[in-house]
């Protein structure tokens, strides 16, 4: 009798049958934010500094050509020219800045947005001051044939806040796929009969035709 009330309960599948049908999206929501906040406080923080440069034309010039020129140069900002000559001031590979740094152009205003990002907030605005630099050389040296260069219009700040989520906002949305995944899981799962339903009757063959039964005859 004492061994039968201290011996620990095997588990086996017929136990986890029994279990309720939203304990599926229960334990999925549970396990998803458990591994989203653990990713959060683990992964390292992720900052973004920006760098603005704003594109100039000379005089007698239509402004329209320095917003097209602004929008081409926004693109050029993160080819192998450019950041090959960052990296000297960056003082990182063209891999990392290629990795890192991403532009952003106004369709309105002449101005393009060089962003960075690193773990380390000194690096982000030393990246995006870096190509801005480069970026505003490489447009002055075709400034007397496109009539338009390219002028700093504020450097970087070194950021003080991380611009990843958090880990309450990685556990939420770990919690929300751990359930959607739970929900998927309970529509797949088949279902078992209930206790005490009756059980469905046996297909009874229909009687055969006449013309049948009297050609075997």
């Amino acid at each position: 009798m004492t061994d039968r009330l201290t011996r620990p309960r095997r588990f086996s599948p017929a136990r986890l049958r029994r279990l309720p049908r939203w304990s599926l999206v229960v334990a999925g929501t549970a396990a998803g934010g458990l591994l989203g906040g653990a990713y959060g406080l683990l992964e390292p923080p992720v900052y973004t500094a920006t760098s603005y440069v704003v594109a100039v034309p000379a005089q007698k010039t239509d402004p329209a050509a320095a917003l097209g020129l602004a929008q081409a140069y926004g693109r050029v900002a993160t080819q192998l020219a450019v950041l090959g000559d960052a990296q000297r001031q960056a003082d990182v590979p063209v891999r990392t800045l290629r990795r890192s740094v991403r532009t952003a152009t106004s369709p309105d205003a002449p101005m393009i947005a060089v962003s960075a990002t690193s773990t380390r907030p000194a690096l982000a605005a030393g990246m995006a001051d870096a190509v801005s630099d480069a970026l505003t050389r490489h447009a002055g040296d075709t400034a007397q044939s496109t009539h338009v260069s390219l002028v700093r219009f504020a450097r970087a700040v070194r950021p003080t806040d991380p611009s990843s989520a958090s880990p309450a906002v990685t556990a939420l949305v770990g919690a929300s796929a751990g359930g959607l995944l739970g929900g998927l899981a309970l529509l797949v799962r088949p279902r078992r009969d209930e206790p005490g339903a009756p059980a469905p009757a046996a297909p009874v063959p229909g009687p055969a035709p006449a013309a049948d039964v009297h050609g075997r005859l």
